[in-house]
């Protein structure tokens, strides 16, 4: 069994200017005996609304450790859907794979340990005819990345939360709290 029993992480990266393809995706990665490995069993089937999805990187080519990916925001269009299940997947794919290659995911535990990637996709995204694919590829390709890391590294620390809480704050809070 491997050492990994629950590891979370999560990352933003901005998009470019004029687009909505900033991502946030947020992970859990554990042993696939433990409470990460019974919430992917449980996550098999569909949810109205939040599709669920092995993440693949092309036909034939699953992803190790297995991943399965949902939607933060309630799906309501093919469009939508389609840039899910296709360039949100494909980046997020290629980030394990990376990860694993650069040895931030261990490679003798890829098949013990499995990953849960809850992604955010703006709705606007799907009837923006303005649309850079490359850039939701990018954000979500490093957000992905990022959080992954940060899951395995256990960041941030403790410490930096306790050392920046009179410094940094939640944006929604901006003219909320003095």
């Amino acid at each position: 069994m491997s050492e990994i029993w629950l590891r979370t992480g999560e990352a933003t990266v901005m998009a470019a200017d004029g687009q909505f393809t900033d991502a946030m995706p947020e992970v859990m990665i554990g042993d696939v005996k433990g409470p990460v490995g019974h919430a992917f069993a449980a996550m098999a089937g569909q949810s109205a609304g939040h599709p669920r999805m092995f993440v693949i990187r092309d036909l034939n080519q699953m992803v190790r450790p297995p991943t399965m990916m949902t939607t933060k925001v309630t799906v309501n269009s093919t469009a939508y859907v389609e840039l899910l299940g296709g360039v949100v997947q494909a980046a997020t794919g290629d980030a394990i794979v990376d990860c694993l290659k650069d040895g931030v995911l261990p490679k003798d535990q890829a098949n013990d340990l499995c990953m849960i990637i809850m992604v955010w996709l703006d709705r606007r995204c799907a009837s923006d005819p303005n649309l850079d694919r490359r850039d939701l590829y990018r954000t979500n390709y490093e957000a992905t990345k990022l959080a992954i890391a940060r899951a395995m590294n256990f960041q941030p620390s403790v410490d930096e939360l306790i050392e920046n809480r009179a410094t940094i704050s939640h944006y929604a809070l901006e003219g909320v709290l003095d």
